[in-house]
């Protein structure tokens, strides 16, 4: 019981666990236990299905906890000021637009595939993490906070590629109401109310009001999260609401809510993949999008920006560490998926758009995993030499 306390605390515990609700989706997805599984997830709970509770509510929540993750390191963390932005700004911001430009020129060219140029612009920040904190010191802490900021940046990108590309039919009236109840949230913000409840019971109703809206309902999850205060007084001592917000959902995200979308939406069934659709424009496009677009994007905007002055190289890092970092970033996953599933319905081509996301996903941790080691052990290496 000790052992599993302990492992439980650790920083790869999180990443550990998705991987695992990954691989049992994808084994009962391609077992004798395949119907009974697509059956569980698409089982009817009141007004929604179990994948659609998934998709909508729990992810929700996720997003809530992202967005107070990027409203706390814009407020007092890596992204506090103009000049600690500019670097994983920008880096983020070329990790988003070369993979979409991969993509669209390997599979934009059909009307049917088009839509999907966003699937390999995001990063899953978890797994991303996950793996360079697995190499603990053969990482140099500069790399850790650069990826930590970018993949932040990165979700916020990939927030506003949601709301903006993604969004169904609008109902303006349900838009109309969400709206009002984004001004009461400001409004209790401004009068300094810092309990939960009030936030809470706004945040369900705001939920309720964009899920109807047309916009994707995790985006009330964002507004909710931008509307937590920072902190507050409550009888007469300082409280920091957005921090214990934070604390109190990290761990439902990493245990609960990430593994079970990873569980709801992971399970790919292969007996309809053959080798030949794997060279499926979708398939590729993502796939080369995540593994040639995000490292040429970020490496070649550090790379731009250190030559030409705009700012200093990271401390203590040499050009093949970031060059994994940047590698690392190619680690859809979680969120790639998500934006799978609104980019393409239920069919082919979700299906080679989930199998792109697992094949450069895997690739790109695989490569970086293997260039942070190695230029890890030759610096532990030179060290000892120099001793």
């Amino acid at each position: 019981m000790e052992r599993i306390f302990v492992f439980l605390k650790s920083p790869s515990a999180g990443s550990a666990i998705l991987l695992g609700a990954t691989l049992i989706g994808v084994l009962l997805a391609n077992t004798a236990l395949a119907a009974q599984y697509f059956s569980l997830i698409h089982i009817q709970l009141g007004p929604l299905s179990a994948i659609e509770w998934v998709n909508d509510a729990l992810m929700a929540i996720f997003f809530l906890f992202v967005g107070l993750e990027v409203k706390r390191e814009l407020v007092s963390g890596e992204l506090n000021t103009n000049a600690k932005r500019i670097m994983p700004g920008i880096a983020a911001l070329m990790g988003v637009i070369v993979p979409a430009v991969i993509y669209a020129i390997i599979a934009g060219g059909s009307e049917e595939y088009a839509k999907g140029w966003a699937i390999p612009t995001a990063t899953d920040i978890a797994f991303a993490i996950g793996v360079i904190t697995s190499l603990g010191s053969k990482v140099p802490i500069a790399m850790k906070v650069f990826l930590t900021a970018l993949a932040v940046i990165d979700d916020l990108m990939a927030i506003l590629v949601i709301a903006i590309f993604y969004a169904s039919g609008i109902n303006f009236l349900f838009l109309f109401f969400a709206a009002v109840i984004t001004c009461l949230l400001v409004l209790i913000n401004k009068q300094g109310y810092v309990r939960p409840m009030p936030y809470a019971i706004l945040g369900v109703v705001l939920w309720i009001c964009v899920l109807k809206s047309g916009l994707h309902a995790t985006m009330a999850g964002v507004v909710l999260a931008m509307t937590i205060p920072e902190q507050g007084l409550f009888e007469g001592k300082t409280v920091r609401p957005m921090t214990q917000w934070e604390h109190g959902l990290s761990n439902w995200v990493s245990f609960l809510i990430v593994p079970t979308f990873a569980f709801f939406n992971a399970g790919v069934s292969f007996a309809a993949i053959s080798i030949g659709d794997l060279t499926n424009p979708v398939v590729i496009g993502v796939a080369a999008g995540l593994v040639i677009g995000k490292q040429v994007g970020i490496f070649g905007a550090v790379l731009l920006m250190v030559k030409t002055g705009l700012v200093p190289m990271p401390r203590n890092t040499s050009w093949l560490q970031v060059y994994g970092t940047a590698t690392l970033c190619g680690i859809g996953f979680t969120m790639s998926i998500f934006v799978s599933i609104l980019a393409f319905p239920p069919g082919q081509a979700q299906e080679m758009a989930k199998a792109g996301v697992f094949i450069g996903s895997l690739v790109s941790a695989l490569i970086g995993y293997i260039i942070l080691r190695v230029t890890g052990k030759w610096t532990e290496l030179g060290e000892e030499f120099e001793r």
